[in-house]
């Protein structure tokens, strides 16, 4: 199959605003011969990186905007115009197996079209980036939304920001440290010319100085590795699950914290459970259960309500929340095409539902810890500074660390070339009433 007609088919729905890149890849990997996957990957991941740049170029070279209905031909445009922008290969070829993608589709009549854009921008690259470059979008290769709102919440960090998010992001592992400690599962590595570091906060992870098949590394299916970057990781050292704790992982997917919470804790005196809402996303919690070789309870649920609750309060709620993933756009690009500025205040109200609900289902002396993957403070520190001064019984336990910056509620992280991700955390407990 055409890897450039499967890029087109993971593009196009999201150009439309439906599915998710990493999903909407998943499906068009099948069907691509082993060889050309790396391409495909490149094509849409590329494409959907550096987006904000490449639909100012599109839409210098077309003189009206392209139908709904020919979504597939913008699709097509974008990924000729990232070949030849962004890519090392001969010019000729990429126009004329680009312009054949039409075809491909159906669409016989936007061979000259196609071609006539591509020859364009390929004649004329210099000039045309040098006239959009005082567009603030292309300029920083993020939507002008996102660089404005940015440059107001973090006058001194924004372009530092915007330079990792534009990065490919790294392989970074956690060890399951009761089945190998880091520096034998380093030297296990080093055997086989894989080059790994230390992370600097986790105690757990790793990371590797390049991206592999995770499927090939000694001990992954064994469980002695899982893939989760260094700042996701600190969610379960928060949490420090302890003999007797009752535990809840809300929100669940992808489930790396949830596993991470059973590694770390003793599962004889200690019962944790997790919930999610979306059941493809609990497949995947439960088919690393089986390669891990453990197991919890895992309710498919909605948070925002309490119907699969047995009513045993819990002492400790990791609460990660659903957010606009901010801080891991460089891991998932194409969050410069679908997140829109009211989002933002969408997601927050459905924070403040959950953490209400959670809150109610914690016991007194609990803790709660309160994570996002934002880097927005509409979505971190504002709302557990609205939850604490609306809620008397409830305080926050200043966290005692060395990374991220300090806020006036909880930590901030931003993402970092080479490094973790953009992430929030905030703990707060639940005090005894005065009666």
């Amino acid at each position: 199959m055409n890897a450039r007609l499967l890029a087109i088919r993971v593009i196009t729905p999201l150009l439309n605003n439906s599915g998710s890149l990493k999903y909407s890849l998943q499906k068009q990997l099948a069907d691509c011969p082993e060889n050309q996957r790396p391409f495909l990957q490149e094509l849409c991941y590329g494409s959907m990186r550096f987006y904000p740049k490449l639909i100012g170029i599109v839409n210098s070279l077309i003189k009206k905007p392209i139908r709904t209905k020919d979504t597939d031909i913008k699709a097509i445009l974008l990924i000729g115009i990232y070949q030849l922008y962004k890519m090392n290969t001969a010019e000729h070829a990429i126009i004329s197996e680009t312009v054949d993608i039409c075809k491909l589709v159906n669409k016989q009549w936007a061979v000259a079209f196609v071609n006539a854009a591509l020859r364009n921008f390929q004649r004329n690259k210099d000039s045309i980036i040098s006239s959009l470059d005082s567009d603030l979008s292309f300029k920083y290769n993020h939507p002008a939304w996102f660089v404005h709102k940015l440059k107001s919440n973090w006058p001194d960090d924004w372009q530092q920001i915007l330079s990792a998010n534009d990065q490919h992001p790294p392989l970074t592992l956690r060890l399951n440290c009761n089945k190998v400690s880091r520096e034998t599962y380093i030297d296990q590595l080093e055997t086989i010319g894989v080059i790994a570091t230390k992370t600097e906060y986790s105690e757990y992870g790793i990371t590797l100085d390049k991206p592999l098949d995770v499927k090939t590394l000694p001990g992954f299916e064994e469980g002695q590795v899982s893939v989760q970057d260094e700042a996701a990781q600190l969610a379960a050292i928060l949490i420090s699950p302890e003999s007797g704790d009752n535990i809840l992982d809300a929100c669940s997917a992808p489930g790396g914290k949830l596993l991470h919470l059973l590694e770390l804790a003793d599962t004889e005196t200690t019962k944790i459970q997790g919930i999610e809402l979306e059941e493809r996303r609990a497949a995947r919690i439960i088919e690393n259960f089986t390669r891990l070789k453990i197991n919890c309870e895992l309710h498919i649920a909605d948070a925002t309500t309490s119907d699969w609750w047995d009513k045993k309060k819990f002492n400790k709620i990791l609460l990660d929340a659903p957010c606009s993933a901010t801080g891991v756009i460089r891991r998932n690009p194409d969050i410069k095409l679908l997140r829109q500025a009211e989002d933002i205040h969408k997601v927050a109200k459905l924070q403040k539902q959950i953490l209400e609900n959670m809150w109610s289902m914690l016991e007194e002396n609990g803790i709660l810890v309160y994570a996002t993957c934002s880097i927005f403070p509409q979505e971190n520190e504002k709302i557990i500074a609205a939850f604490i001064k609306n809620n008397t019984d409830a305080k926050e336990l200043s966290i005692n660390a060395h990374w991220g910056n300090k806020r006036p509620y909880g930590r901030q992280l931003f993402p970092r070339d080479k490094g973790h991700d953009g992430f929030y955390y905030a703990v707060i407990t639940k005090v005894q009433q005065q009666t």
